[in-house]
């Protein structure tokens, strides 16, 4: 959600803001998939089921494809635009299919699944006496004062949905506002702002929900999280903005690229290390392999950097 309602922002305002939509996207996918993987891994040791592993790869690569597509000209067509939602429409039906067609059998072992309740039980019981605890439920209680808690309040379930839906819209846009302000404040493009900052702020949420299914086992969960995460942000995160504006329009859509394509193309080369990593090690995922992903992001952030010091 965040990453879609900055898109949105960053189409409608347009001018400066016209590359931090796509910045934030195109950065929070390299982050997803170096960082969250790169965690998960390093959190707990997980076998995965190539199956799956291989349908959102599959559809990811596609996506980054006509990413690049879209980006080597600089203009978007209502075409590309269909092209980019009816792809997703694809995914959606492809996974509600794909256990059926290619099915497999859940062969996590009983030490995994062990490993993986003991970890969470231990959590929890180190939680009981900590103050963490005890700050989590004093911020439940105040956000409940601005959110209604549908727990207690069984009919408040659609309110509290588009309440929440309104915050991270409000929110999104003064982290779009926030991010212009810091690249025009230190003197750098901000697509550089988006790639980084934004990108690694939006993707939070990937990372601890990602994390806190590998530590339960659920290793695929985890995988399919952060590439699954990454499909929807490129093919609606951009798809369905870009269709709403030449939809009203009728006209085709300048994009800027600035600073974009080459990490587009980064971001082709990360999938097929990742897939070639995971293949090498035949579907099993470990701290040495989250390690070397966590390494790779940080060599991005210093190529990133570079750039940065050289056009100053």
């Amino acid at each position: 959600a965040p990453e879609l309602f900055i898109s949105f922002f960053a189409i409608f305002l347009g001018g400066k803001f016209s590359s931090v939509g796509t910045g934030t996207i195109v950065g929070s996918a390299i982050f997803n998939i170096l960082v969250v993987i790169g965690a998960s891994a390093v959190s707990h040791k997980a076998r995965l089921h190539w199956q799956p592993v291989v349908r959102d790869t599959l559809f990811y690569a596609s996506s980054i494809a006509l990413l690049i597509m879209a980006f080597q000209d600089g203009v978007v067509t209502v075409w590309e635009a269909l092209i980019f939602v009816g792809l997703f429409a694809v995914y959606i039906m492809v996974i509600s299919q794909w256990k059926k067609r290619f099915g497999w059998l859940e062969r996590r072992s009983k030490q995994e699944l062990t490993e993986g309740i003991e970890s969470l039980e231990k959590s929890t019981k180190d939680k009981k006496h900590n103050l963490n605890l005890k700050v989590l439920a004093f911020t439940r209680e105040m956000l409940e004062v601005l959110i209604p808690n549908p727990r207690k309040h069984k009919d408040s379930l659609y309110a509290t949905f588009s309440i929440s839906i309104i915050y991270i819209g409000v929110l999104s846009f003064l982290m779009v506002e926030a991010a212009t302000a810091l690249a025009t404040g230190i003197g750098i493009p901000p697509a550089i702002i988006a790639l980084t900052v934004v990108a690694a702020g939006t993707s939070i949420p990937d990372l601890l929900s990602s994390i806190s299914a590998s530590r339960r086992g659920r290793g695929d969960m985890a995988i399919s999280n952060a590439i699954g995460s990454n499909i929807f942000n490129i093919l609606i995160g951009l798809g369905l903005p870009w269709l709403l504006v030449l939809g009203f329009t009728g006209q085709s859509l300048q994009v800027s690229t600035e600073n974009l394509l080459a990490s587009a193309f980064l971001l082709f080369a990360t999938v097929i290390a990742v897939f070639s990593i995971l293949g090498m090690r035949r579907w099993s995922i470990g701290p040495r392999v989250g390690w070397l992903l966590l390494t790779m992001y940080c060599t991005y952030l210093g190529f990133t950097v570079g750039q940065v010091v050289g056009a100053w």
